[in-house]
Parts: structure tokens; C-alpha cells; sequence
């Protein structure tokens, strides 16, 4: 199984510090290098089997009103899709995470994740049911240390009754780091052996995007692809599931 992890940041490139302010106009209003950005991703995510989106725009000004997790989706040829709107910011931003699937869930959920300013949430996908299925939990998390625990135990409970599970997202922390100890302390998810620096994607110096998997899920090479595309590197992964996991068929 192929996955990809990616924080979009609503198809604005950033390529340096100052990109944060010179072209702050670009990341608030609808401009056509976003479209071209989008477009630059479409073969990556056709080569993956399930896909996960943060900071994906729902359908806003600054997207020009396009859900851009269905456009990927679409553009890829990847049947299934699901968003989970986050903070919506009148007509201007409507931020979200995103699910691109080669192959159908059999439940998709949704939940709002604790937090001092609301805002983050985490998409829930289940292939297949009882002992044979499989969760993937896409999450966006906040930045400050205490909202991220709160956060990570909120899923940790969402996650401790799967056997098979994983985590991916833009989890804004290293995955060794104290915030963690309870979402690995009470499910089957691993710490990482190996993790690759995602941000700032033109000078990686942090590994804060993640692909978590539980014990019995074997990942056969991680990496972080070189796209200088937002403010984060992709993540990816090839995972060997165990026997007896059914994900569904493709169509």
C-alpha cells in the first residue's frame, strides 16, 4: 500500500521566509500560479493508493471557490475523496483536511480535535470491518506543545481499539518529543525508527509530517519527496500490511 502525506497550504508555493510576506496576496486572494501548483501534484498523487491533504482550501476566495481536494482527486483519477472542513474565515479561507483513495472506505469520520483556539480536526477512514480492518487517521495538529497533547489523547482513543491503524498528517512535532508518550503508550502505533526533515521545504530542518503505523504494519521505505511546493515537504510511504487486512477492491 502506497501512501503520501502533504500540507498544501491551499496551492500557494513558499520558497523562502520572506515569500511569508511578499506574497501574502497570492496566499489570501485566488492567483493563477496556485492553479499550476495543483496541477504539478496531480501525476505524484495518481502513483499513491490512499493520499492525505492538510490545509487543503473546502471552497473559498482565496481558492477561487474550487474544493481542492476534490480537483486532486479528479485530476488523478483517484475514485474516492472525502474533506473535513476546519476554520473557516468568512468567504476568504475555509482550510481542510483532505482523503484521496484509490480504493473505497467503508466509513468515513470526522471529528473536531480539542484545542485553546478551535480550528484542527482529523479524518477518520476505515477500510473494511472488525479485526480484518484497517483505520487511516489523517490529522492536522496545532503548534503549541499542551493544545498537541490534548490533541494526541483525543486520538489516542480514537485509535485504541484498532489493531491495524495509521496516523499521517502535518503534526507540527517531532514524534519523539513528550506531547507523543500517550498516543503510543495507548494504541499499537510505533515510534518511527527513521523520520525525514519536512520543513521549511526549502531548507528541511524539522521532521513534523509524519506516517505512523501500528506493530504488524511494516514499512518498506519512508522518505520525504523533494517538491518545493508549500512550506512543507510531502511524506511518503510503501507499507506492507498483514495478511488477512482487507481494504477493499478498486473499481
Amino acid at each position: 500500500m502506497r501512501l503520501l502525506s502533504c500540507n498544501i497550504l491551499a496551492g500557494a508555493r513558499v520558497g523562502s521566509y520572506r515569500h511569508y510576506v511578499t506574497r501574502v496576496a497570492r496566499q489570501v486572494l485566488p492567483h493563477p500560479d496556485k492553479q499550476a501548483n495543483l496541477d504539478s501534484l496531480v501525476d505524484t498523487i495518481a502513483a499513491f493508493d490512499v493520499v492525505g491533504l492538510q490545509e487543503a482550501d473546502a471552497g473559498s476566495l482565496r481558492s477561487g471557490f474550487l474544493n481542492q481536494t476534490r480537483y486532486l482527486a479528479e485530476a488523478a483519477g483517484m475514485p474516492y475523496w472525502s474533506f473535513q472542513p476546519n476554520r473557516r474565515v468568512a468567504r476568504m479561507a475555509a482550510s481542510s483536511n483532505g482523503l484521496i483513495s484509490r480504493f473505497e472506505p467503508s466509513t468515513v469520520l470526522d471529528y473536531p480535535l480539542p484545542g485553546r483556539i478551535p480550528g484542527r480536526g482529523a479524518l477518520l477512514a476505515r477500510y473494511g470491518n472488525g479485526p480484518a480492518a484497517l483505520a487511516v487517521l489523517v490529522a492536522h495538529l496545532s503548534l503549541g506543545a499542551q493544545s498537541r497533547a490534548r490533541q494526541l489523547g483525543f486520538i489516542a482513543e480514537l485509535l485504541s481499539d484498532y489493531p491495524n491503524a495509521v496516523m499521517m498528517g502535518d503534526l507540527n512535532s517531532e514524534a519523539g518529543n513528550p506531547e507523543f508518550e500517550r498516543l503510543f503508550q495507548r494504541t499499537r502505533l510505533l515510534l518511527p525508527a527513521a523520520t525525514a526533515p519536512t520543513f521549511p521545504s526549502w531548507q528541511p530542518r524539522r521532521a513534523i509530517d509524519h506516517i505512523l503505523v501500528t506493530e504488524g504494519i511494516t514499512i518498506e521505505r519512508s522518505w520525504a519527496l523533494p517538491m518545493v511546493f508549500s512550506d512543507h515537504l510531502p511524506v511518503a510511504a510503501h507499507l506492507r500490511l498483514p495478511a488477512g487486512i482487507a481494504i477493499g477492491a478498486m473499481p
